[in-house]
């Protein structure tokens, strides 16, 4: 392999050449970046089931959603939401990457690493249900493949015909990033040349609203005005937003991709992981282990600190979570944090779990690509402890080279991604 093919450290560079959204806010990439930029915000009043009697009853569902535009009708019923949510966004990703016939070129050569937080919750509620009340001849044989955290991973593989390795990742909110990073992995260890990896949740279910409301975790002051509920950073923030959706992009060695003529977006240039070791839903009031994440991954994509442009931020709405972040950026980057944008997609289209770091990664790829950076909506009163800048309200046109985007998950998992802006054919 030539030496330019390769980073400094001997390895395969990697690049992303195809990405695809379903979200709270769109239902395609540039639709969901689109509200992003302009405000338009996905979190509204439950539909999915009767919400009245919970202290939150709104979320950020994708509206509309009709898996038969995107799969065969009679697959569609046999998977649970969150595999329908991920082939989806993965037939758009393909489409995008100019794939011939939609299809891995080298199916042995490629690989399939989807994250879910959780798998097909609704399934097996609804299953168990109808095991009670009508016993066990009426439940579904394809209720357990429709359950399993591995069934958005299989469904991709079969809609691109991967046949080369697959794994799934479940990092509660950290899942999507950590996929991403895994799935750089495989092409790092000479296992793949293409992999299509992502994240997706679809947990929008009494069940687990009534979970994260009894954790207090859940915004539950603005059931009357949702789209100004999910506040990251601001000081009246009081809890995040559950939402849906999925991610997936095609990544590839660099070589493999220009021998394609494919179109490169950006280059994924480092990934880390870290345990807080601390608590099963608090954070590190140090937050040595977000330091941890954001720090190995800046060392495993030789990317200077001073060279961080913009930081898509984890940012949930929570009081603690958005503290601990911000202490753990100035942690790493000293002064040099108040000079580095910091900005939130969740505050407009809630919190998709499993989904969220991968959708947060594609954004962050097209505010390399179109030079804007996204901005927080709903930040409104500063909090002296979150004093960086989110980009509040409006987007800011940016000439980024490098972006960061944070995962920092239940269970002390965190994860973190680095990218750099492709541009006349060079990786800058």
């Amino acid at each position: 392999m030539e030496n330019n093919y390769l980073d400094a450290q001997g390895r395969p560079r990697i690049v992303v050449t195809g990405m695809g959204v379903m979200s709270p806010i769109g239902h395609t990439l540039d639709e969901s970046w689109e509200s992003l930029l302009h405000g338009r915000s996905g979190i509204g009043p439950i539909t999915q089931f009767d919400p009245s009697n919970l202290p939150c009853r709104i979320a950020g569902e994708v509206k509309e959603f009709k898996p038969g535009d995107y799969m065969n009708f009679k697959e569609a019923r046999r998977m649970s939401r969150v595999s329908q949510l991920t082939v989806a966004a993965a037939r758009m990703a393909v489409e995008d990457a100019g794939l011939p016939h939609g299809q891995a070129p080298e199916p042995e050569r490629a690989g399939t690493l989807i994250g879910v937080g959780v798998g097909g919750f609704e399934v097996a509620v609804e299953q168990l249900e109808i095991y009670h009340t009508k016993g066990i001849k009426r439940v579904s044989p394809f209720a357990m493949t429709a359950v399993l955290p591995n069934m958005p991973s299989h469904h991709v593989s079969l809609l691109a015909n991967t046949q080369g390795p697959i794994s799934t990742v479940a990092a509660a909110c950290a899942t999507g990033t950590q996929a991403i990073g895994e799935a750089m992995e495989m092409i790092r260890r000479g296992r793949a040349d293409i992999v299509f990896t992502g994240g997706a949740e679809g947990l929008i279910h009494e069940a687990a609203v009534g979970g994260f409301s009894a954790m207090r975790a859940l915004s539950t002051h603005y059931n009357d005005a949702p789209e100004r509920a999910s506040r990251p950073f601001d000081k009246d923030r009081d809890g995040f937003i559950l939402s849906e959706g999925a991610g997936v992009m095609v990544i590839e060695r660099l070589d493999h991709a220009i021998a394609r003529g494919a179109r490169i977006y950006a280059e994924l240039l480092g990934h880390a992981s870290s345990s807080d070791a601390f608590h099963v839903a608090a954070q590190d009031p140090n937050a040595a282990g977000a330091v941890r994440a954001m720090r190995w991954t800046l060392k495993d994509g030789l990317v200077p600190l001073n060279n961080v442009d913009y930081i898509n931020a984890h940012g949930t709405g929570t009081p603690m979570n958005d503290a601990s972040e911000t202490f753990a950026i100035k942690s790493l980057f000293g002064e040099r944090a108040y000079e580095i944008p910091v900005s939130s997609s969740k505050s407009i289209m809630g919190h998709a779990m499993g989904g969220a770091g991968a959708i947060e990664a594609i954004f962050s790829i097209y505010a390399l690509h179109h030079g804007i950076i996204p901005p927080t909506w709903n930040y409104e009163t500063p909090d002296p402890e979150c004093d960086l800048d989110y980009v509040p309200n409006e987007p800011r046109p940016a000439n980024i080279q490098v972006a960061m985007s944070n995962s920092f998950g239940l269970g002390g998992q965190n994860a973190c991604l680095v990218m750099g802006k492709y541009q006349n054919g060079q990786v800058i």
